[in-house]
């Protein structure tokens, strides 16, 4: 693919580099989130999970517009921190995180209720620790649709548009990623360079896709198998 645009391949590393820390963010923040939304009840927890779930409703132009003036120069995290993330890297992933932990958080959630309890008091009944039980019972139980999860909130990150241009805009090598520079190809007539970049994120997302159906159908052969 040597007659491919250079800024494309600029566009789907920063795509890549967004896409892999909101899905590490999300993976650290998500798995004791998504524990404490499967097995504690505490008051107003359904306000609770509804405002975590609110980017799947929500017009990605309208969080990323709530999202842009809190990162901005005049917003609240300019105030408290000193930095103002509109329009970086660190802005981006910000973003990223918000709109795709609704993903995330269902699968990490899903993966958690699957888990027989009675292995988990077992367990604790046996002496076991805390940490020891989540290392050694909770973790490879529940890993491939941990994976999976991330796998998808990686995949949405790639292909997020609204959120992602209202928070870092279009500016080619710092902010421009792979969805907004498809979107100026068409935008400029280019259709031959679009087609070539859309084939490749089809092929990109098909291949993720796959892997997590892979996950999804192990994880239920592994759950099933477990003693």
């Amino acid at each position: 693919m040597s007659g491919v645009d250079p800024l494309f391949w600029t566009s789907l590393r920063l795509s890549l580099e967004v896409a892999f820390a909101a899905s590490l963010i999300l993976l650290l923040l998500g798995i004791p989130l998504a524990w404490a939304l499967a097995f504690y009840r505490f008051p107003l927890k359904t306000l609770v999970e509804a405002v975590f779930l609110l980017p799947l409703v929500l017009p990605p132009t309208v969080l990323g517009f709530y999202i842009l003036l809190f990162l901005g120069p005049e917003g609240p995290w300019r105030k408290l921190t000193g930095l103002s993330w509109a329009f970086r890297f660190e802005g981006l992933v910000f973003a990223s995180v918000l709109f795709s932990l609704p993903f995330a958080l269902t699968a990490y959630r899903e993966a958690f209720l699957s888990l027989d309890r009675n292995l988990l008091e077992v367990a604790r009944t046996l002496g076991a620790t805390r940490a020891k039980i989540w290392v050694q019972v909770i973790l490879p139980l529940v890993w491939p649709g941990v994976l999976s999860g991330s796998l998808l909130a990686f995949a949405h990150t790639l292909g997020e548009f609204g959120v992602v241009l209202m928070v870092g805009g279009s500016i080619p090598g710092k902010t421009q990623m792979v969805s907004i520079y498809l979107y100026d190809l068409v935008q400029a007539l280019r259709f031959k360079d679009a087609a070539t970049a859309s084939l490749t994120l089809l092929l990109l997302s098909l291949s993720i896709l796959a892997v997590v159906r892979w996950l999804e159908a192990k994880g239920r052969t592994w759950r099933s198998t477990t003693p």
